[in-house]
């Protein structure tokens, strides 16, 4: 019997785009240096609840699929449908999962936070989709002439990903009635008897549709923010015959106490960068309880927040580490512990600065009973990663 429910992640990206006046279906036109889909597919990769990403793509589109999502490992594309509803239906019948996130890959930018909503929302059974309170004026209209105004009280714009249990929306889709065309999947759900939460949305999910909303995310219309933040983190010494620091092994008289390998380093500057996107620290994405993690190499963690970092469409700038202890010494192992960061992260060797002090004889690491650490990280995030306010 499984621990857990398994969750899959459904792109939809069989669409042909023709109204963003691009070359090319949207979602294979590139944004900072990735396409749509990959931005979309990175967010999804990179949530820890994600147990799988599958992509739907329409028929013909195999070269733009392979260029759009390099090296990723995922399982082959499935081929969509003459309408989203079938390519939907075509993706649900592929996977094998009991939980499903459906979503278009239209939308690239998906913060954690609105994954992790939707699952949450999931335990009450049923389905839940993300949506944002109409904050404009609406107005009926007749040709050029404004008609009554409408009550936007109660009204949402619903965006995706759409969660549910896969069973129910596979069997809410094969019900429908293929006389009529779905707007999206709660629609579809709600048709067959499905309850349907709404969770807090977020700007960041707008949907690319035409010229002028890829124009707005590269023309400084969303301007970059920059967010530092602090990652502090203590282990002591337990027998052994070295320390990791940084990604590197230092020959020495003891090693360092931990569930995983204990990377005191590297455990603050995770618990740094998930800060600067206000994602929970590192046992909230690899609990101490979870045997799985037992001896883990800290560089999977230092990877996994890098690539949340990515999801949200940032930019790590800096990261600033000191270790404190008396012994080992640090400096002759400096130069290597910086390039470690630097590979791991995917940044320049200056953007990482290295250095030690000692407590000068005072507390536990004066003591030598251990070794702390505590970094910066300076991160760029964009605009519209945050939520809207009021």
């Amino acid at each position: 019997m499984r621990d857990r429910q398994t969750i899959s992640a459904l792109i939809v990206a069989a669409g042909e785009g023709v109204r963003a006046g691009q070359r090319t279906p949207k979602q294979y036109a590139t944004i900072d240096g990735r396409s749509v889909l990959a931005h979309a597919i990175d967010a999804l990769s990179a949530h820890p609840a994600i147990d799988s990403v599958q992509v739907v793509i329409g028929a013909g589109q195999e070269p733009l699929y392979r260029a759009a999502i390099g090296d990723r490992p995922l399982p082959p594309p499935v081929i969509g449908g003459a309408t989203r509803r079938d390519s939907v239906m075509a993706g649900l019948e592929a996977i094998d999962a009991d939980l499903v996130l459906i979503h278009d890959a239209a939308r690239p930018f998906l913060p954690p936070a609105v994954i992790d909503r939707l699952i949450a929302a999931l335990g009450h059974g049923g389905g839940a989709v993300p949506a944002l309170a109409v904050a404009d004026t609406l107005a009926r209209g007749d040709a050029d002439r404004l008609g009554d105004t409408v009550a936007r009280e109660g009204l949402y714009r619903i965006q995706t990903p759409q969660a549910f249990a896969r069973a129910d929306i596979l069997a809410a889709h094969r019900a429908w009635d293929d006389r009529r065309e779905a707007t999206d999947d709660a629609q579809v759900a709600r048709a067959h008897g499905l309850a349907v939460t709404i969770v807090d949305g977020d700007r960041a999910l707008e949907k690319l549709t035409f010229a002028a909303d890829f124009a707005a995310t590269t023309s400084g219309i969303q301007p970059m923010i920059s967010r530092s933040a602090m990652g502090y983190d203590v282990h002591a010494f337990a027998e052994g015959s070295g320390v990791w620091l940084g990604g590197v092994l230092i020959t020495h008289g003891h090693s360092l106490a931990g569930h995983s390998d204990a990377d005191v380093a590297l455990h603050a500057i995770v618990d740094a960068l998930l800060g600067t996107i206000a994602a929970g620290d590192i046992g909230s994405h690899f609990p101490p309880s979870d045997p799985q993690w037992r001896g883990a190499a800290s560089e999977i963690f230092v990877t996994h927040a890098r690539d949340l970092i990515a999801a949200a469409g940032a930019i790590v700038d800096h990261v600033d580490l000191t270790i404190i202890c008396e012994a080992p010494k640090v400096g002759p192992h400096r130069d290597a512990i910086r390039a470690r960061i630097a590979g791991l992260l995917d940044i320049g060797l200056d953007s990482v600065s290295v250095k030690a002090t000692t407590t000068e004889g005072l507390g536990f690491t004066g003591r030598r009973e251990g070794i702390a650490a505590q970094a910066i990280a300076t991160v760029r995030i964009p605009h519209s990663y945050f939520p809207a306010k009021g």
